[in-house]
């Protein structure tokens, strides 16, 4: 099983001991390559996407960056129409609902109180809810904590996008496509697992390995 983590090569390490603790290979890079030789994407979270991608102009979006955005984009494309698994985690979801042809809220009003990070406290922790049916109701329950971590979140649904999983306030935490192999959730499951695993939240081991073994070597749709 071979990952291709779509950012800046010698980052995401977090990802890739998530990967390596599941058993799975993995390759960080924005180089457009031979996708062939992977069997699934995993687009990691980051800066924020440029709102010109979903028809806005820019109210509140932060440190926007072109030419990740282009990468990211032409390599969700390409796994896309090559029926390949995709999971994004963060900005990763975010990406995903954009491409999809939804947008996203640029600057949550309650980012600081509930969602965003700060420097002299890590990550939020808050309240989930999982629809019933699902694969992470079937994972973790009705009800969950998870970590927290980001200022944006999901607008209109894209095509085929569905929301599984919501935080008290209807912010999305998770959404799944219809049809295809792709979904994305809005925490952190790598800040959440091994040996950064934390007892105020579930353990993000568990997604990474439905992720694994179900998720990217059975192209099972998540929703």
């Amino acid at each position: 099983m071979k990952i291709l983590i779509a950012a800046e090569a010698n980052t995401c390490k977090n990802y890739s001991d998530a990967m390596s603790g599941v058993g799975a290979e993995s390759v960080v890079s924005l180089v457009e390559t031979d996708f062939s030789d992977y069997d699934a994407l995993l687009l990691p979270g980051g800066v924020d996407v440029d709102p010109s991608r979903f028809g806005q102009e820019n109210r509140g979006s932060e440190e926007i960056d072109a030419l990740l955005d282009k990468a990211q984009f032409a390599m969700l494309d390409a796994f896309v129409k090559a029926g390949k698994p995709v999971l994004g985690i963060c900005r990763g979801l975010q990406v995903i609902n954009v491409f999809f042809g939804g947008d996203l809220i640029q600057d949550l009003p309650n980012a600081n109180e509930v969602h965003r990070s700060l420097d002299f406290d890590g990550d939020r922790v808050h309240l989930s809810s999982a629809s019933s049916g699902t694969f992470l109701h079937k994972l973790y329950g009705a009800e969950f904590y998870v970590n927290s971590s980001h200022h944006q979140a999901l607008g209109g649904m894209g095509k085929g996008m569905t929301a599984i999983q919501r935080a008290p306030d209807g912010v999305v935490e998770c959404a799944a496509h219809n049809a295809l192999p792709v979904v994305g959730v809005q925490w952190h499951p790598e800040r959440m697992c091994f040996a950064h695993r934390r007892h105020d939240t579930v353990d993000g081991e568990i997604l990474f390995r439905w992720v694994s073994d179900k998720f990217f070597k059975n192209r099972a749709i998540a929703g």
